[in-house]
């Protein structure tokens, strides 16, 4: 029981880290129907920032102070990459986002060296004893900020004027535009959302462990998140990105008694192996909307 408990939680804190990058791939591809291939390098950017900031700030004024720059950087992209963009074929939109993502990637890699670099977190491989059982503090971080991070979201696009605007955005851009929002400005807003939530995703990625230039290939980890959720669902990147760590969790803990045949480091591709059971039966992910098309 101990064991199957500590797996949990470690799988729902790693599940929390895919949530977050998965609410920035849905947010953008709600406003903007092209999905963004630069969430790994928004993330690796994150982490290194506050790596460098932690020292003279401290760490818990690093983390937002990160967040916000990242997304301030994220609107920039926007802005003046993708912004000309607009009417373009999605696929190439999709492809300079690959490209912004290297740009970006190369240029923190410089700022990072050959060394790993301590974010500062407080807590490190720290135990806490929950039912009992002892757990690492950080997986208890990640779950309990990322439930706060997802209801001040919901709360946000539920209530508040900018988060209408969006939601409209999301559902029809023409119709939108003719209630007198500003599609362009709901198009920044959301990458700076996403570039934000990255961010402070990748902080989570490296506590305990620190920043090298190989952190952005746990982002590849949201993508089989958002498949399972539903590109265009919101709750679905939440669930999804918690159901993916989950499995990857167990598997790796189980995996090896249960079914050793399929090799040591079956849990790599256990995220990758449920994605594609979930597609088999809904192609559009577990709670993506069904689109009927006229022909």
């Amino acid at each position: 029981m101990s064991e199957f408990l500590q797996s949990l939680v470690r799988g729902l804190g790693t599940g929390s880290v895919y949530a977050l990058l998965a609410l920035g791939f849905v947010i953008i591809y709600k406003s903007t129907r092209v999905i963004s291939f630069a969430q790994p390098a928004f993330m690796l950017a994150g982490a290194v920032l506050v790596a460098h900031l932690s020292p003279g700030v401290g760490f818990f004024l690093a983390v937002p102070v990160a967040a916000l720059v990242i997304a301030a950087l994220a609107l920039g992209v926007e802005r003046t990459v993708l912004r000309p963009m607009i009417g373009k074929p999605a696929f190439v939109v999709a492809i300079i986002t690959i490209g912004v993502d290297v740009v970006v990637r190369v240029v923190t890699n410089a700022f990072i060296g050959l060394d790993v670099l301590p974010v500062g977190d407080p807590w490190g491989l720290a135990t806490v004893s929950l039912l009992g059982v002892d757990v690492q503090q950080r997986y208890l971080v990640m779950f309990a900020t990322t439930v706060t991070v997802v209801v001040a979201l919901f709360a946000f696009f539920r209530f508040s004027r900018t988060g209408l605007a969006m939601r409209a955005v999301a559902h029809d851009q023409e119709v939108a535009l003719a209630q007198g929002i500003r599609v362009g400005s709901v198009f920044a807003l959301s990458w700076a959302l996403a570039g934000g939530l990255a961010a402070l995703a990748g902080v989570f990625v490296a506590t305990g462990a620190g920043v090298d230039q190989q952190l952005w290939v746990v982002a590849l980890k949201a993508l089989p998140a958002v498949i399972l959720g539903g590109l265009d669902s919101l709750g679905g990147a939440v669930a999804g990105g918690l159901a993916v760590g989950v499995v990857e969790s167990l598997v790796g803990t189980y995996q090896g008694d249960v079914a050793p045949w399929l090799g040591p480091n079956f849990a790599l591709v256990a995220p990758y192996a449920l994605m594609l059971v979930v597609l088999l039966v809904r192609p559009q992910g577990l709670f993506g909307a069904r689109e009927v098309e006229r022909l």
